[in-house]
């Protein structure tokens, strides 16, 4: 069995056997939590799709399965769904179990004020690298957006951000070297900012954050419409 799909499967398997769990009952989650999987899904396939195509990032065919679809491997489709699903779990188990561990509103802007004024950096002095390029400037306009709904969502998730990162970083960085011989994933280098966290680009940690906070924003908004058209039934 290929590597990479190794992984999802690790990934997937116990949050997707706890989602039952009494406390935290995450299958109550899914009828918002699939529509925002496919849509979120959708948007970073298309970046995907570009920079396999313009070689900005590639994969090794030693560690997937080999099938291939628009330029990406079985488990990279695969990888939209499995990671922010399992990420999300855990966003969701840290509500439940610690529901009064919530930042200030001060500290909340005060750190998003801080992130994007570096993501911004990051920008400047790295000019003509497309994959920091798009990915710190996502980051950026999810900050804002997230902000300006003013749902207090920043709140809990730079919290939960914390925890999902050390998953992110065993699974990510055996993705990009880190434990086997070869890589899952390679980087042109000349279109990342070179900084890395071990084997890890820096930009990798503002694509795991923009893609499970888009996730989080849409659900909270597929849940406030199910909710108003089931209240406009009654």
């Amino acid at each position: 069995m290929p590597l990479y799909l190794i992984l999802l499967i690790c990934s997937l398997f116990f949050p997707l056997a706890l989602s039952f769990d009494r406390k935290v009952a995450f299958f109550r989650q899914w009828s918002s939590l699939i529509p925002s999987l496919l849509l979120t899904g959708a948007f970073f396939v298309i970046f995907d799709i570009w920079f396999a195509k313009r070689a900005i990032w590639g994969f090794n065919p030693d560690y997937h399965s080999g099938i291939v679809l628009a330029g990406l491997p079985l488990e990279e489709w695969f990888f939209f769904i499995v990671i922010p699903y399992a990420s999300i779990f855990i966003h969701y188990v840290l509500i439940e179990y610690f529901p009064g561990k919530v930042l200030s509103d001060r500290v909340t802007t005060g750190i998003t004020i801080t992130l994007i004024l570096v993501l911004a950096l990051g920008i400047l002095i790295h000019p003509g690298r497309s994959y920091t390029l798009v990915y710190l400037l996502l980051m950026i306009v999810v900050l804002v957006i997230s902000s300006i709904m003013k749902n207090r969502l920043l709140n809990r998730f730079y919290i939960s951000f914390l925890v999902i990162l050390i998953p992110f970083i065993i699974v990510n960085g055996i993705l990009t070297g880190s434990f086997i011989e070869g890589e899952v994933v390679w980087y042109n280098p000349e279109e990342i900012s070179g900084i890395r966290l071990g084997t890890i680009p820096v930009e990798d940690f503002a694509y795991g954050f923009s893609m499970i906070l888009i996730n989080l924003m849409l659900m909270n908004c597929f849940r406030k419409q199910f909710k108003s058209n089931k209240d406009n039934q009654v």
